[in-house]
């Protein structure tokens, strides 16, 4: 379908002008998520190629390699302080503190200023994303309970948004920019409910003088914040002794990172009257530099208008967009794969149906495939039905039902739960592939069902 942004004859002038000054409006509201959706799709995919590349290394002659490779020891030392872990370590504890702490700026942006900044947005992701973490975990105990396996419930909970929102661009345009929306949101709200799962369920002990250690820093950062401190160097020296701090209080560490990202700022320094005057003025210092006819290298005039005007545009940004902008990138396709390819790499010995019989598998294959479905799924159906909240407009249950099937690719988050919940390395290998494959089922199930809707959009029934 074309769409005509020019008059025809006859046609109301005025009436396309307001329509197509309508249609800019919505693109403009709609970009942000655009590019972040563009960015966590195609990070996904490589998300995909690597969890295979690590289950078939895991499973060929090599297999022996791939283990050696993650116990590999890497120490840094400062000093006479040495930490000295192995690479899975540093992948697992180190860099996905990172992960958390870009989790943790895309919470805090949607609490702001997405979907979730007032409770009447909020309401139906909030409640959705509940259902979609209390059934799987519900699903997990009923199969687990009474048995030693009963540790991994948080497990079947999550839900991976790259991966999610990685099928969905496979569909393309059949669908509604909404629906990405709704998605990205409730699986948001999932992020939450995982970090706030690790902090209180998967703490072996409390360290309470470093606690408070971290708490002491946490205000620094929250002081500097009020201060108005932009540079992101002040953030970043903090935040290492943050995560060291957790590192030691017996909280997992990456909590650190979505703590410190709560406190980063999220003002501009300049509003937008004071940009366009200042960055009008040094225009027309660089057009006036550029009548010289020399280049930006002899002309120091027009590269301090440059400068000047750099500078500008930093302080009309603020410091949470300009550090999701570089960071996002370094997560989707480093830190992320690099995880997938450490943890997904599961040797299965003997046929895949008897390594899946085992209780923690069933209890993760039922909660992610069958839970997400029916928690989120009849949560919405019940909002709906009962008048107490609507589908946005375009969206009809159905879209919900794909949505709640691309919830249960777990992945990521669910993998991540499992390698603190399972000490015993026979109950985390059946954990690990259980979430690789009800996570890839789900991610067809949820293809299919949306795939097969109409092109059109449908309204709430």
């Amino acid at each position: 379908m074309s769409v005509h942004l020019y008059p025809k004859p006859g046609e109301n002038t005025v009436m396309q002008q307001s329509s197509i000054a309508d249609s800019n409006h919505i693109e403009r509201l709609l970009l942000p998520f655009q590019e972040f959706f563009d960015t966590a799709a195609s990070g996904g995919i490589v998300l995909m190629v690597c969890a295979v590349l690590a289950l078939s290394w895991a499973n060929s002659p090599w297999y022996e390699s791939y283990h050696h490779l993650w116990e590999t020891p890497v120490s840094i030392s400062i000093g006479h302080a040495v930490m000295n872990h192995s690479l899975h370590w540093w992948i697992n504890d180190g860099l996905m503190a990172v992960f958390f702490f870009v989790v943790g700026l895309e919470i805090k942006r949607e609490l702001l200023v997405g979907e979730l900044s007032s409770v009447r947005q909020a309401l139906l992701p909030l409640l959705a994303a509940m259902g979609g973490m209390i059934v799987p975990a519900l699903c997990y105990v009923a199969v687990n309970a009474g048995d030693s396996g009963i540790r991994g419930w948080g497990a079947p909970m999550a839900t991976d948004i790259a991966f999610a929102l990685g099928v969905l661009a496979l569909l393309g345009d059949r669908i509604p920019p909404r629906l990405k929306i709704l998605l990205a949101a409730v699986a948001i709200v999932d992020d939450i409910g995982a970090v706030l799962v690790i902090a209180l369920f998967y703490t072996s002990h409390i360290g309470v003088t470093y606690l408070l250690l971290a708490g002491g820093l946490l205000l620094i950062v929250l002081g500097g914040n009020i201060m108005g401190i932009r540079n992101p160097l002040f953030y970043a020296c903090l935040g290492i002794l943050v995560w060291l701090a957790f590192l030691r209080s017996g909280v997992h560490s990456t909590v650190a990172g979505v703590l410190l990202a709560m406190l980063i700022p999220a003002r501009t320094k300049y509003d937008a009257d004071k940009f366009e005057k200042l960055a009008g003025s040094q225009l027309e210092e660089f057009r006036k530099a550029r009548r010289s006819g020399e280049g930006i290298l002899t002309n120091h005039a027009k590269h301090a208008a440059l400068l000047s005007l750099q500078s500008t545009t930093a302080y009309a940004e603020t410091p949470l967009q300009r550090l999701e902008h570089a960071l996002v990138p370094w997560v989707d396709y480093a830190i992320m794969p690099l995880f997938a390819l450490a943890n997904a790499g599961v040797r299965i010995d003997g046929s895949i149906a008897t390594a899946l019989a085992d209780p923690v598998s069933v209890g993760i294959l039922i909660g992610l495939f069958v839970g997400k479905q029916a928690g989120i799924l009849g949560a919405v159906t019940l909002l709906v039905k009962s008048g107490i909240t609507r589908l946005p407009p375009g969206l009809c249950l159905r879209h919900v039902h794909g949505v709640s099937l691309l919830a249960g690719i777990g992945f990521t988050m669910s993998l991540f739960i499992g390698a603190l919940a399972f000490d015993d390395p026979a109950q985390l290998a059946s954990a690990k592939l259980a979430v690789i494959v009800a996570s890839f089922v789900s991610g067809v199930a949820g293809w299919l069902v949306l795939r097969g809707m109409p092109q059109i959009t449908c309204g709430e029934r």
